[in-house]
């Protein structure tokens, strides 16, 4: 799932080509993406002339600013991943009309939603599993989008008198907390493992049993290691990739991320594996040791 890095780097690769643009269409062949309204036909017919005011982030959801008061939320789930060119529809497939990745990819060509603007360009939606979701509000409604009213203090905004006070009110152990949105929001399953491992903390720690010092090293780590994915403009291990259909480059610097069983960059100890709550973490048995 594309985690705050890679939503931030969506954002600031979209901003200078569609702001300012206008709707003039939109087509889906998957309609029940459309989460609100409820009818895509509506959501067609409201969308149409809009122009694109402005692009925020809101933990891992994108909010298009759209004039006459509207807001368009979309959250890109698992695999789901906003492309910006031309296609065309031949046979009825959508084929880029550019070269490189964005044609090239496999990743790329799941296109479930577009949006024609007024420029002769698309915004495309790829996504493969068909879990992302869009969403159009009033302005003055959204307040009661319930994924928005529940999100905690940003990771890249939160102060660490804040963290600690957050974490000190939760129970649980410390990689569920981290993922957490209504206690942190942005962070996922690559860079809660990430931050542990360069905080030297174990993901089954509990989190009422760390000190000031180990939480004082995850905050710094997570400031570090979220601004370091957004320099490297995110993680493409799996499906993310940028609105050009490139991929990001933090996997080529990744520290324990999906390296079950290859040496750690600090100590050669191989990388483990365990199940968390049902989502995999990756961890250094020597360098991130439970202290029992």
């Amino acid at each position: 799932m594309p985690e705050l890095p890679e939503v931030e780097t969506t954002i600031h690769r979209l901003k200078p080509k569609v702001l300012h643009r206008t709707f003039i269409d939109v087509w889906s062949n998957w309609p029940s993406l459309i989460k609100k309204p409820s009818s895509f036909l509506d959501f067609k017919n409201q969308i149409k002339g809009k122009k694109i005011l402005n692009i925020k982030r809101a933990g891992k959801n994108i909010l298009f600013e759209l004039s006459d008061n509207l807001i368009m939320l979309a959250h890109q789930k698992m695999t789901g991943h906003f492309l910006y060119g031309t296609w065309k529809e031949q046979n009825g497939k959508w084929i880029s009309q550019s070269k490189g990745p964005i044609r090239e990819d496999p990743q790329n060509r799941f296109l479930h939603l577009i949006f024609f603007l007024d420029n002769g360009f698309q915004m495309a939606l790829s996504d493969l599993r068909k879990f992302a979701k869009v969403e159009l509000w009033q302005k003055n409604e959204i307040a009661n989008n319930l994924v928005l009213k529940n999100l905690g203090p940003d990771a890249l905004q939160i102060t660490f008198a804040q963290f600690q006070s957050r974490l000190q009110k939760k129970k649980g152990r410390i990689k569920q907390v981290l993922m957490d949105q209504s206690v942190i929001a942005g962070i996922g399953n690559i860079y809660s493992d990430e931050i542990l491992f360069a905080a030297k903390v174990h993901p089954l720690c509990l989190v009422q049993e760390l000190n000031n010092n180990k939480i004082k090293a995850i905050y710094t780590a997570m400031k570090k290691i979220l601004l370091l994915a957004i320099k490297k403009q995110g993680t493409s291990i799996s499906d993310y990739r940028l609105p050009s259909g490139e991929k990001g480059a933090y996997q080529q610097i990744r520290q324990v991320y999906r390296r079950a069983g290859q040496k750690c960059v600090r100590c050669s100890t191989k990388i483990a594996s365990l199940k968390i709550g049902g989502r995999t973490a990756y961890f250094c048995p020597r360098c991130q040791k439970k202290e029992d």
